[in-house]
């Protein structure tokens, strides 16, 4: 049995925290994992700045209720789940990702918490597992899934690799060149071929 398992941000939906960035006008919240690898070190710089310019969640989910998803990600995975199971796997937060799976047809999605303050400061976050990606992915063949995995960032790597087909979909030059054996798309007309083929 397969399942094709897809990260959210930039792959199906704009990155949040880029949107945020612009509607903030904090050009130091454009860092992501396409750019930074360490996780956890990207989120205490980002919650850094939050606590530095007095901002919190409220703020961040008012930029998040304007988002819609890329065009052509909703059409992507309706079709996609009428011939297969789909997950995504994501390493935003429910508070920001729950919005957006309802412009998504409301898809399964596996994905961190954040904590908060009674006045809305995001104070911390929990992490699902270490290495979430990875190790969902890792969880789902446990469970007798052949994994189908697609991303655009270093922290999709892991998963990409360990799964039966994996794809790196409208990512950086750096990633792409780094990683020359994996297959790299643009558009979902070509990504949603190599996964059907991978089903096949």
């Amino acid at each position: 049995m397969n399942i094709v398992c897809l990260d959210l941000e930039g792959v199906l939906v704009p990155e949040i925290w880029i949107a945020f960035a612009e509607a903030a006008g904090i050009p130091e919240l454009k860092r992501t994992t396409r750019d930074e690898p360490d996780y956890n070190k990207l989120m205490k710089f980002r919650l850094d700045i939050l606590e530095k310019h007095g901002l919190g969640l409220k703020e961040i989910q008012k930029t998040i209720s304007e988002i819609d998803p890329l065009p052509g990600a909703r059409e992507f995975i309706d079709e996609i789940r009428s011939i297969t199971e789909l997950v995504i796997i994501s390493d935003t937060f429910t508070q920001f990702g729950k919005p957006l799976m309802a412009k998504l047809g409301y898809p399964t999605l596996f994905c961190n918490t954040l904590s908060t303050a009674p006045d809305g400061k995001i104070d911390g976050y929990t992490m699902r597992l270490q290495d979430s990606k990875l190790n969902t992915v890792k969880g789902l063949q446990s469970i007798g899934f052949d994994t189908i995995a697609a991303g655009d960032s270093f922290n999709d790597l892991g998963m990409i690799r360990a799964s039966k087909a994996g794809f790196l979909f409208r990512s950086t030059d750096e990633i792409r060149k780094a990683n020359p054996d994996i297959r790299s798309f643009e558009e979902y007309s070509e990504l949603l071929d190599a996964i059907k083929k991978a089903i096949d």
